[in-house]
């Protein structure tokens, strides 16, 4: 289920040179997973953009994004003050029910995120996560908020010079085997890397193109071995196990 509704911009501020953190003020009653995602309609634009859901409240959401295009430019020009069409509570986000009581978070890039609010809700079911990043050197964002949290927090940049230097699979052999399970979100090469580098069932989030963003035109559909799945429908969370690479 998702809904359509206004939401006033609260805060809209610049995380790194390319990475922005927004917070909106609004209903997020249908917001019910982490992982869940949001579709924004812009003034000009023909299509919404999704974008993940960093972590909400009873009547704030917190949205980071990255500039990488003319909507998401559009984005980090706006100030507090302005509204915003969205589109809540898509996708089926994290199942967090599960008997992992180590679980390992890898996020990538804007894949860390979505991560935020799963760090909480697992750290309230008496859980104690791990997790593992990837970003450019000038794009480290975040960690201090996840350490804040009493996460354990390993970080992998290509120059070395946030954490060690490598991909993430060179940051999570830190943490093995002391993880159970692992919850990822970010770019297709690290999450079939993750899948090839570690034994551990897991879940993940993929990132992708999409036009409606809630299952009616089928442009963001993928295979899987139980049949074709839409990201932004049935996903944008699919088990390691159903993933056809």
């Amino acid at each position: 289920m998702y809904k359509k509704g206004i939401y006033k911009i609260l805060a809209n501020e610049p995380l790194t040179a390319t990475v922005w953190r927004m917070v909106l003020g609004g209903d997020t009653q249908w917001i019910t997973a982490p992982g869940q995602f949001v579709d924004i309609a812009l003034e000009g634009r023909y299509l919404r953009r999704p974008i993940s859901v960093c972590d909400y409240d009873a009547t704030t959401l917190t949205l980071i994004y990255k500039v990488v295009g003319e909507g998401t430019a559009q984005m980090s020009r706006m100030a507090a003050g302005g509204e915003l069409d969205l589109l809540t509570g898509l996708g089926n986000g994290f199942d967090v029910h599960n008997a992992a009581q180590r679980p390992l978070l890898v996020g990538g890039g804007v894949g860390v995120p979505p991560l935020y609010n799963l760090a909480k809700v697992l750290l309230a079911a008496g859980k104690r996560p791990k997790c593992c990043a990837r970003n450019s050197a000038d794009e480290v964002f975040y960690a201090d908020e996840f350490r804040a949290l009493g996460c354990d927090v390993h970080l992998a940049t290509a120059d070395g010079s946030a954490g060690v230097r490598g991909f993430v699979t060179t940051a999570i052999a830190e943490c093995r085997p002391e993880f159970d399970y692992f919850y990822a979100c970010g770019p297709l090469p690290m999450l079939r890397a993750l899948c090839d580098a570690v034994p551990q069932d897991g879940q993940l989030s993929f990132e992708e193109r999409m036009g409606c963003g809630f299952g009616a035109c089928m442009g963001c559909s993928c295979k899987t071995k139980y049949g074709n799945k839409r990201i932004c429908k049935e996903g944008p969370v699919l088990t390691k196990g159903e993933v056809i690479w």
